[in-house]
């Protein structure tokens, strides 16, 4: 499991509080009070992580590439102790599922929940046989030959024809360029197939 860090932006009475009873939950407090200093949370430096605070203003000018989705403002006062932990556990859930469904490709995110590549504001909708070649690829950091993709995706044996493949890839290939005007995406190699 990822690790899950709660950053408490701005609001150290929150973490002095949290800070006394830590020993009770499973993630990790940081303190972080520079509010005039622009800062950077990310995976992975940070694993799992959401960001608390007591007001948003002027988040966005100083959280530079923060997913605002992790962030959680307490506004109302005062809150149960359960209610909070509550809050951020269910919170904390919700990021480590999201992280573990979406895969960073290059420029684009695929989404392994819903199928789905999105890049530069557009989005493509996968099959489920695409998804997994593009997977299969990116976990290879040669080209793989048809055979291999046929097997190691399909589970066919080598004697079986290799258009089934072939088509896949060529399909694939076609809605990339269709969708994101990116030739570049999947290669074809005189040795096999990759994904950049």
């Amino acid at each position: 499991m990822t690790s899950q860090n709660i950053i408490i932006y701005d609001f150290e009475e929150m973490f002095n509080i949290l800070n006394e009873i830590k020993e009770i939950f499973k993630f990790n407090l940081i303190s972080v009070n520079n509010i005039n200093k622009e800062l950077i949370f990310d995976e992975n430096k940070y694993g799992n992580y959401l960001i608390l605070v007591k007001k948003k203003n002027n988040l966005k000018k100083y959280l530079l590439n923060t997913n605002f989705n992790r962030i959680i403002k307490i506004e109302n006062y005062p809150i149960k102790m359960e209610k909070l932990i509550e809050i951020l556990n269910v919170n904390l859930l919700k990021q480590e599922y999201n992280f573990k469904s979406e895969i960073k490709l290059k420029k684009y995110i695929l989404d392994l929940n819903s199928r789905e590549i999105t890049g530069s504001g557009k989005s493509l909708r996968l099959t489920e046989k695409e998804v997994n070649i593009i997977l299969f690829l990116k976990s290879k950091s040669e080209p793989q030959k048809i055979e291999v993709l046929q097997k190691e995706v399909w589970g066919y044996l080598s004697e079986l024809e290799t258009h089934t493949v072939e088509t896949h890839v060529y399909r694939l290939r076609k809605k990339i360029k269709d969708i994101f005007n990116d030739e570049n995406f999947l290669i074809s190699q005189k040795n096999g197939y990759t994904v950049y």
